[in-house]
């Protein structure tokens, strides 16, 4: 059902699909079209399945496939879009030919300042390491300074500030950076596990007790951060997609909270950058990833309900007691029917 406080809202959706599952565009459509949102998704790559799964089927898109289908819509006059969220892109051909998308439809936007806002998440890996080639990174350093919103993780905030963030300051340190070397307006580091920090709270030994924080900002006019922190309880459990349905929510949130903004004039702001009167809590971008991570939150603990319940009804001993069935692929069988455990990061 749509939501009535989100305006009226054409996006451009850059990222990758799967046949089965919700990652990429096949989660960020849904979300974004289930609160209103005419979505338009043009896909980087086409998998079977998410790549979690160990082994998958599929193709990824060459830059030039990708540059093809964006000129296809502007040949019929159909770029009037709003916002882009892009995301996963598969080489740093993609990132650039993403990178050129998203400048043509800021010059088509020109005239009327505030009239299109680009989402950038830069994927490009987690849990301290790469999972695209080495040549992506200075790709998406390119491109990043001509978005409106990164949606980094905290590994890949790291990568794009040139420092480990291991405690409080060099945290702020490196949303500083970001905002001062890319001249980006927003940020939003969306998974910091602060109890792995230094300069914290006292730790414990109860792992549901550490919350996961997200760290935003939006710039003053000269350029200083306007720090915001929100605190979300873990969930013992892995997840597959939540950075994708983050963003998609961010998309509709924030534009919701710009439209509703007491300062009428902010959606008519070049990448809604709201006066330096307004304190950091009262930032649209924190009252828009405050509604996104309570709604995150209760969809995730349904999924985990749905989970065990779908694992209590079938048990693994039918499958590792299946004369048929090899004993490498009964473990692979147990494998896909366990989801792997370990504490959900967005």
């Amino acid at each position: 059902m749509s939501d009535s406080l989100v305006p009226e809202t054409r996006v451009l959706a850059i990222a990758s699909h799967v046949v089965y599952g919700h990652v990429g565009n096949k989660m960020a459509t849904l979300v974004m079209q289930l609160l209103g949102c005419d979505v338009a998704a043009l896909n980087t790559v086409h998998f079977s399945n998410h790549t979690g799964y160990r082994q998958f089927k599929g193709t990824r898109a060459t830059a030039e496939e990708i540059r093809t289908l964006y000129e296809g819509l502007c040949q019929n006059y159909l770029t009037d879009f709003d916002v882009m969220l892009s995301g996963y892109a598969p080489s740093a051909a993609a990132v650039e030919v993403v990178g050129d998308i998203g400048k043509d439809l800021q010059r088509k936007a020109a005239s009327k300042p505030g009239s299109f806002f680009w989402v950038l998440d830069p994927v490009m890996g987690d849990q301290g390491r790469l999972y695209v080639n080495n040549d992506v990174v200075p790709a998406y350093k390119k491109i990043i300074p001509h978005a409106d919103l990164i949606l980094p993780n905290q590994f890949e905030a790291e990568v794009l500030a040139g420092l480990e963030i291991a405690s409080l300051s060099n945290l702020a340190e490196a949303i500083t950076t970001i905002h001062k070397v890319y001249n980006i307006p927003h940020v939003i580091i969306t998974s910091v596990q602060l109890a792995k920090l230094t300069s914290t709270a006292e730790p414990t030994t109860n792992p549901n007790t550490n919350p996961l924080t997200v760290i935003g900002s939006t710039i003053t006019s000269t350029g200083l951060p306007r720090l915001f922190r929100i605190d979300v309880p873990a969930l013992d459990c892995f997840f597959s997609g939540t950075g994708d349905m983050f963003a998609a929510l961010t998309v509709a949130r924030l534009r919701e909270a710009v439209f509703t903004a007491a300062d009428p004039d902010l959606k008519n702001r070049k990448s809604w950058v709201s006066g330096d009167e307004v304190p950091a809590t009262e930032l649209p971008l924190a009252k828009a990833a405050e509604k996104v991570l309570a709604s995150m939150h209760d969809v995730l603990e349904k999924t985990m309900e749905a989970r065990d319940a779908e694992l209590a009804a079938t048990s693994s001993s039918s499958i590792l007691t299946s004369d048929e069935a090899s004993e490498e692929e009964k473990q692979k069988r147990e494998h896909l029917r366990l989801p792997r455990r370990r504490r959900c990061g967005w």
